[in-house]
């Protein structure tokens, strides 16, 4: 039997990163060494990877630290050696509450280098271009000073008069008049010109061979990740006494992709690629795939000729570390190397991949197996089988509970029933009046934490699951009645988590209050309470994140069929509406929910019908919640209003929109009545409005509901008004989950288009196809109305045909005729009989009239930029 350590110690990680340093540094100073060679293997990144909670943040900035002070760091670190030079440490928060951008990363580098004293006269100029195209009036100096994350890097303000510097210096050598306006037009094509002509009055830039392409190349982010090899030309430039090696760290890797879509992460690969004398630290939960040969397509550089050290075989200096909990693989490694018999693993197959699923990478499980493994073995003489392990083991939570005082349990007890905690959270469910047990228990090592969250701590979910299933033989163990009492407390305690911040909380707040409220009162049978406040708070702002609770039997109770309708409501943006109507429909017919919630599911199966064309059932549903005069009262009336103006009722939408509050989304559903009628600027500015009143509410999702119908409505009279309204909505949508409104953003871009696209027909095809993927039958429509626009412009009579019998395939009787009508409206021909006309609020002809005069603007638009 052989014991094999397979845990690296934060030394062994310390000493990784000072070899690394001496590498890049050695090359770096090497007379061979190149920044412009692109062909090179790298051997510039180090990876330090393992499960969360473990401590490699910590670790990420332990070592920051260090590299910018001596004494700072775990003192048992050995010294760096004075002889590698200047550092300059940079760290990167990379997760998504942090919220930075690859844009942010290259500033961040750049704000290191400014400790060097000098402009970095390639990168400042490309980077200048962009910054003016990106953010148009906006100065550099002033940004940063917003950016809390740059502010804190930027200090002095050096970098700004570093950038005037060189742009200045250049301005002067090439003889083009003015300072930073130089880099547009006539400037920018001087500069690139001089560059390319190596003239000697810009012989400073003119070795930089690919910076002319990089200055006339579009100035974006896939542009801007480029700049990084412009910024390691510039330091290869400087004398050795004079430069220094720039060391950047970037923490939680994981969040820069999905391992589905990679294209931050190839921007941020990029970035290391084009910086071969920079020393990239990367710490996050994967192990880095660079040197897997099959990133092809996805990475700029993948396999292990590129990145020859960041391969599972590399013997000399490996590149790729783990730390801390153990990843599926490395369980695997240390069970089969853990007990050996004749060279052999002891453990068969089956049993290790029970005690890895089992595990979740905790090692003091994997220990305990182990033992368990061994004691079986020699009571039988014989490797037991996989059964004797599918269980958890009580002796986990005997080996956890040993160091923990009396009211520590309790703690860990109470905070088993939850997702996340606080220390008041904690105190609350356990029943204490003091914080200091859960003070104390939150330093354990099981126990993860997540700054920056609401409530961020969180057991690791093995010890979670064992505390709560298998505490049987504990001397102060809980009774079911212990269990309840303390789901009470816990619930009671987010109920005044929710309420302590008022009607309107942050989601963050919301999502977790209700998340684990509705698990507490479903899985304890608890009363409702306070989760309807936070249920109707939810539904109020259109954002639709996910409420999934977990895993459950069929709504049984309350709390369990509120966590059926609210998971339903939210999922309708990832399905089909008909399956959520399936759903709430269920929901209704099980009649578990209180009186106060019934309009829950009746107002949003109403609206799954009007979305599936079903005008009569969503008509009765919107009446019936109406009539009920409850919380979702003005959201059924504005229901009404929609069914009205979709059967060309304008006159009545028009009215009953007026008599809207601002709860029933006024402004809006005046605009939406207002575009139909080709009063767009009127409509824009409704959409404005409401879009402006939902931001000072807090109600960000109403907001982008907004901006997305505002660019749809601009997109029919001033595309360049339109194509800013639409980079709007799609940055306001960023981060939310709202289908209707992404797809009305994207009718909004085939609007813009019309008269100017060629290949219209096939992007309104894709539309429609993910609406009716989707059930929205109103985003089917509008795209195909784009359509029937984009061909009266151009005049293309077959294309016009067919256009209509598209959208003749949308019309339901009344319902949506009126785009038909428009059709011919715009065309000034007489609509064909039998088809429902629509009730036009200022009368036919001067509707006709406004819909000429949209087709009119847009040729004469045409006309006038033949180039397009």
């Amino acid at each position: 039997m052989q014991a094999t350590d397979v845990f690296a110690n934060r030394n062994e990680e310390w000493a990784a990163v000072l070899r690394s340093l001496a590498t890049v540094v050695e090359f770096r100073r090497g007379p061979t060494f190149d920044p412009e060679d692109m062909q090179r293997p790298r051997r510039n990144v180090l990876v330090f990877y393992g499960v969360g909670g473990i401590g490699k943040s910590t670790l990420s900035r332990q070592i920051a630290e260090r590299l910018a002070d001596p004494q700072a760091g775990p003192q048992r670190w050995a010294p760096v050696d004075p002889g590698l030079g200047r550092i300059l440490p940079v760290r990167v928060d990379l997760s998504r509450q942090a919220g930075v951008s690859f844009e942010t990363v290259m500033l961040a580098v750049r704000l290191a280098v400014v400790e060097l004293g000098r402009p970095m006269p390639a990168f400042d100029l490309a980077f200048l271009r962009y910054w003016e195209h990106r953010h148009p009036g906006e100065p550099l100096e002033e940004y940063l000073r917003r950016h809390t994350f740059l502010n804190r890097l930027s200090r002095d303000g050096r970098l700004n008069g570093q950038m005037e510097s060189a742009l200045a210096d250049l301005t002067q050598a090439i003889e083009v008049p003015g300072t930073l306006g130089s880099l547009a037009g006539q400037g920018l094509r001087a500069t690139i010109r001089a560059l390319r002509e190596r003239r000697r009055s810009a012989r400073a830039l003119a070795g930089c061979r690919r910076l002319p392409d990089l200055l006339e190349a579009e100035p974006d982010h896939e542009t801007l990740s480029y700049y990084a090899h412009l910024l390691a030309w510039d330091l290869a430039q400087l004398p050795e006494d004079k430069t220094a090696t720039p060391v950047i760290l970037l923490d939680t890797f994981e969040d820069v992709g999905d391992r589905v879509h990679r294209d931050y992460e190839r921007l941020i690969q990029r970035m290391a690629w084009l910086m071969p004398g920079a020393l990239f630290v990367i710490t996050g939960r994967n192990r880095l795939q660079w040197d897997d040969a099959r990133m092809e397509g996805q990475l700029d550089w993948a396999g292990p000729q590129a990145w020859p050290q960041l391969t599972p075989g590399a013997q000399a200096d490996p590149r790729q570390y783990r730390v801390g909990y153990l990843s599926p693989s490395d369980s695997e490694d240390y069970l089969r190397r853990r007990l050996i018999l004749g060279n052999r693993p002891l453990m068969d197959e089956a049993v290790r991949d029970t005690l890895i699923r089992h595990s979740r990478g905790l090692p003091l499980y994997l220990d305990m197996a182990v033992m368990r493994f061994l004691d079986l073995h020699e009571r039988t003489g014989q490797a037991p089988d996989m059964s004797e392990f599918d269980h958890e083991f009580p002796a986990l939570v005997a080996r956890v509970f040993r160091d923990l005082t009396a009211d520590e349990r309790n703690v860990l007890r109470a905070v088993s029933l939850l997702d996340s905690f606080s220390i008041e959270l904690a105190t609350a469910a356990a029943g204490l009046d003091r914080d200091a047990a859960a003070l104390q228990l939150a330093d354990r090592p099981f126990v993860d934490v997540a700054h920056g969250a609401p409530w961020p701590y969180h057991l690791h979910d093995l010890v979670r699951t064992a505390v709560r299933d298998t505490d049987t033989t504990s001397d102060d163990r809980w009774s079911a009645g212990d269990w309840r009492r303390a789901a009470q407390r816990a619930f009671d305690a987010l109920g005044q988590e929710f309420a302590r911040h008022g009607d309107e909380p942050s989601r963050r707040i919301l999502l977790g209050c209700l998340r684990q409220g509705l698990r507490l009162a479903r899985d304890h049978d608890l009363e409702l309470g306070w989760l309807a406040d936070a249920a109707f708070a939810y539904v109020r702002d259109f954002v639709w994140e996910p409420v999934e609770v977990g895993p459950g039997a069929e709504p049984d109770g309350p709390a369990a069929a509120l966590a059926e309708t609210l998971a339903a409501i939210a999922q309708r943006q990832r399905q089909h509406r008909s399956r959520t109507a399936e759903r709430l429909r269920t929901v209704l017919d099980a009649g578990l929910l209180p009186p106060e919630l019934w309009e829950l599911p009746a107002y949003f199966l109403a609206e799954c019908q009007r979305d599936l064309g079903n005008l009569a059932e969503s008509m009765d549903g919107m009446r019936q919640v109406a009539d009920q005069g409850g919380r979702l009262a003005p959201d059924a009336n504005r229901g009404l209003l929609h069914l009205a103006r979709r059967r060309g009722h304008f006159p009545d939408a028009l009215a009953t929109a007026e008599r809207l509050g601002t709860d029933g989304k006024r402004e809006r559903a005046i605009g939406e009545t207002l575009w139909t009628q080709g009063e767009i600027p009127l409509a824009c500015a409704a959409f404005a409005r409401g879009r402006d009143l939902a931001l000072e509410r807090g109600q960000r999702g109403e907001a982008a509901l907004c901006q997305a119908y505002l660019a749809f409505a601009a997109a029919f009279q001033d595309r360049a008004r339109a194509l800013e309204q639409i980079a709007q909505a799609d940055h306001m949508l960023n981060g939310t989950t709202a289908r209707f409104a992404e797809l009305q953003v994207a009718n909004a871009r085939l609007l813009s288009d019309c008269g100017y696209a060629s290949d219209l027909p096939e992007h309104a095809a894709r539309v429609v196809e993910s609406a009716e993927r989707n059930g929205l039958s109103s985003c089917v429509a509008y795209a195909r109305f784009a359509l029937c626009f984009h061909a009266s412009i151009n005049g293309a009579t077959d294309l016009l045909h067919h256009a209509r019998a598209q959208l003749r395939e949308s019309v339901n009787g009344e319902e949506f005729a009126y785009l038909l009508e428009i059709s011919y409206l715009m065309n000034g021909e007489a609509p064909p009989d039998g088809l429902p006309r629509a009730r036009w609020i200022d009368g036919l002809e001067t509707t006709r009239a406004r819909w000429v005069g949209l087709v009119a603007e847009r040729r004469a638009e045409l006309s006038s930029f033949p180039g397009e």
